[in-house]
Parts: structure tokens; sequence; C-alpha cells
């Protein structure tokens, strides 16, 4: 039997199992310290890197806008913002680079250029002149009078404000255009006689072309400005002596029209010059007489009173004036013929051609001793 236990005894704990000891960590051999080394070492400069890498991604965003440009992003082919607000104005400008974002350019302000040749000759150095045209080598136009001329033209357009219409609603709208250019050469080439188009209304077949080009702008919705149009026309090669025969002849026809036009001006403007000369002075003339006469007629009513006063007397004082008036010229002869008492004229004698008056010297007194 076991021996009784007290209660104030304290029960006794069992004692743990000693612990074993851990075996030593087998030591790490140089080459494993030298691969964990170099993949530590890899790792930072693949992270450094990356950083780079990302910082080049996103640096390659920034673009600049010209002055005479405006652009668009398209994000994953839709354009960020709607119509205008889309468009972004000069200056620096961040997206994200491709293939998220792209960026369009619309060239609007710039000058652009577009050449037709399609009623043209093939224009080849020392070739003779052609009998015929084929049509597909050779480019030529149709007249309204059934004639064949060659036409070409040259247009300068700047895409209109704010561009989204060239950019986006036409693909190769430049193609679009240079088709409008055609079409509008043919026509005025239709409209138009040859010797018109060639010499005699060369601006009014110009003025046709660019009439019918702006025409199929504004119907096709193109989206453009015309700035200058130059259109050429010739004749074919094999008439080409024949139509500059007729040139000139039109020169000097039109020389000869314009000095017999200049020498009727001339004579015309000499004629009337003389007319408004001789009419002024007949003007001035008329004025005088009329200022002398009524300045005469208002000295006779002054006098009228006097002579109303006494006859004699005024006949009297104005005899006296005109003798005075009369006899202050020293180089005229004078005489006087009072009236006689019977009331007969006195019969007076002139002899002409006489010798004048010597004037004799007056001589001054001597003085004694000179």
């Amino acid at each position: 039997m076991s021996e009784p236990t007290s209660i104030l005894e304290p029960k006794r704990r069992p004692s743990p199992a000693p612990q074993r000891p851990l075996p030593p960590e087998p030591p790490e051999d140089a080459e494993s310290q030298a691969l964990s080394d170099a993949l530590k070492s890899s790792f930072g400069i693949v992270r450094v890197i990356l950083v780079i890498m990302v910082v080049i991604f996103l640096g390659s965003g920034f673009f600049t806008v010209g002055t005479q440009e405006k652009a668009i992003i398209l994000r994953l082919g839709k354009p960020v913002g709607k119509d205008e607000k889309a468009l972004l104005g000069p200056g620096p400008h961040w997206a994200w680079p491709y293939p998220i974002d792209e960026v369009v350019r619309i060239p609007v302000g710039q000058v652009q250029t577009i050449r037709s040749a399609v009623g043209w000759y093939t224009e080849t150095p020392g070739q003779p002149p052609r009998d015929s045209l084929p049509p597909g080598a050779e480019g030529y136009a149709l007249t309204g009078d059934g004639n064949i001329i060659h036409v070409r033209g040259a247009l300068r357009y700047r895409i209109a404000e704010p561009g989204l219409q060239y950019e986006f609603r036409f693909a190769g709208a430049s193609n679009l255009v240079l088709n409008a250019l055609n079409n509008a050469l043919i026509y005025a080439s239709a409209t138009y006689s040859a010797d018109n188009a060639l010499t005699r209304d060369v601006a009014g077949f110009r003025d046709k072309v660019r009439t019918r080009l702006e025409e199929t702008i504004r119907r096709q919705n193109l989206g453009i400005v015309v700035d200058q149009i130059d259109v050429q026309a010739a004749a074919p090669l094999k008439l080409k002596p024949a139509f500059d025969a007729v040139s000139e002849a039109e020169a000097r026809r039109g020389k000869g029209i314009n000095l017999a036009r200049s020498s009727a001006n001339e004579t015309i403007n000499k004629a009337r010059g003389e007319a408004a000369i001789r009419i002024a002075a007949g003007e001035t003339d008329r004025t005088r007489l009329v200022t002398f006469v009524a300045a005469e007629g208002e000295r006779f009513k002054g006098l009228l009173p006097e002579y109303q006063k006494n006859p004699a007397l005024f006949r009297s004082l104005r005899r006296s004036e005109t003798f005075q008036r009369i006899f202050a010229n020293p180089q005229i002869e004078k005489f006087m013929l009072p009236t006689r008492g019977d009331g007969k004229p006195r019969e007076v004698r002139i002899q002409v051609g006489r010798e004048p008056e010597k004037v004799k010297p007056i001589e001054l007194p001597r003085e004694e001793g000179h």
C-alpha cells in the first residue's frame, strides 16, 4: 500500500525530460555565397533599369504642337474630348505613349499645294509634235466649240478651322481635293471656246475654274479654304504655230485699236481743253463788259441830276475834263477847234509828214573871266 500523503504537503511535479542539443548548421561554402551576392546585385540593377525604362516610357509621351498646327489625342482609337474641346493648341502637351495613345497632328494654317495635270501633255525634251493624242498617255480637254486644248492647274489651300472635318471624315482628303480641281478644269474647258480659253478671256477662264472648284468644295464639305489657283491653258503641240499666229494677229489688232483710241482721246481732250479755254475767256469778257456797262449806267444815273440842273455848265465841265485827260499825254499832238460865231465848222489843214521841231539847247549866261 502506498503511504498516505498530507494535505499540506505540496504535490511534486514530474521533472521535465532533458532536451537534446540541435545539430550544428553546416558551414556555407564560398561558391554559394558568391552566387547569392551576384543575385542580389543583379536584382538591384534590374530595379534601376526598370525605373529608368518607366521614366523613359512616361517621358516619351511629351510632345509639342507647332504654331500652325493643332493636335488631337486618340486613346485606344477614340478622341480624348468631344468636338473642338479635343483639339490641342500650340505648346507642350503630354499623352500616354503608343500604343495607348496616338497623337494626330492637323496642319491648320499651313499652306498646302496640289498640282493637276489631268489635261496636260507629256513633256519630253526634243520630241517632235504628235499628230495624235493617245488617251492613255496624253491628257487633254474638250472645249465648248469642239476643239482640243491642254489645261493644268496648281492649287494652294489651307485646312479650315478646326480641321476635324478634313482629317477624320475622309481617308486621303488631299486626293478628293485633287479630284475637285480636275473636275473644275474639265468643266471650265467644256463651257469655253478654245479662242476664249487661250487668248481672249484668260482671266474669265481662270475665274470659272475657281468658281467650280469652290462649289465642289462646299458641296462635298471638304473643309478647306482656297488661297490661290493658277491655271494654264495651251494649244496642242501640232497646232501651236497656228495658234501663235492668231495670237500675234490679235496682239497687233489690239495694239492698233489702242493707238486709235489713244489718238481719238487725245484729240477729244485737246478740243475739250480749247473749248473750255474759249468758254472761260468769253465768260470773263462777258462778266467784265456787264460790270463795265453796269458801272457806266450807275455813273450816268448819278450825273443825270446835275445835267438836268444846268445842261450848258454840265457840258462845259465835261469838256474841260476831257481836254485835261487828252492833254495829259505829251506824245500826242493836240488840236483845239473852237466853234465859229456863225456855227459853221472851221477849216483845218494839217501837213502830213512834218519834221519834228528841234529843241534848242538853253545857253547859260557867260560870266566875266570865264
